[in-house]
């Protein structure tokens, strides 16, 4: 298992990014490496980053404006080789269809529970670590 994996958090919304930061904690499981943080703002940022590769995660808000993050998850999905996990923050349970549309690999709904949270980004590490691209 890798020391840490890094998550790549995109909201327009600092709040948001806080709350998701503060949910996780520095590890959402035991058995799972620790976590540190790139937090993006924009569409341009999230981007770069995946461009400059490093990212094991990527949990993208349904809500941000102007680009939710249903859009961005679809987009990084086609554009990105090898494109990490996505867990898409969706604003309402009934959303769940448009997670799928958007090839989310996990959805948890907002109001952010930090529960749900860990657990969905743990299972997306551990998944990651089985990988073809990480044997």
């Amino acid at each position: 298992m890798q020391q840490t994996a890094t998550v790549l958090v995109y909201s327009d919304d600092r709040n948001t990014r806080e709350q998701v930061r503060l949910a996780v904690g520095r590890q959402p499981a035991p058995d799972v490496p620790r976590v540190e943080f790139v937090e993006c703002a924009t569409v341009p940022a999230v981007l770069s980053e995946l461009d400059k590769g490093g990212i094991d995660v990527c949990v993208l808000d349904g809500e941000a404006v102007p680009a939710g993050g249903m859009g961005v998850c679809r987009q990084i999905k086609d554009e990105i080789f090898r494109c990490p996990p996505v867990l898409l923050l969706m604003g309402r349970p009934q959303d769940a269809w448009l997670a799928t549309w958007s090839r989310a690999d996990a959805a948890v709904s907002h109001p952010i529970d930090p529960m749900a949270l860990a657990e969905a980004l743990a299972g997306l590490l551990r998944g990651r670590d089985r990988s073809p691209a990480n044997t």
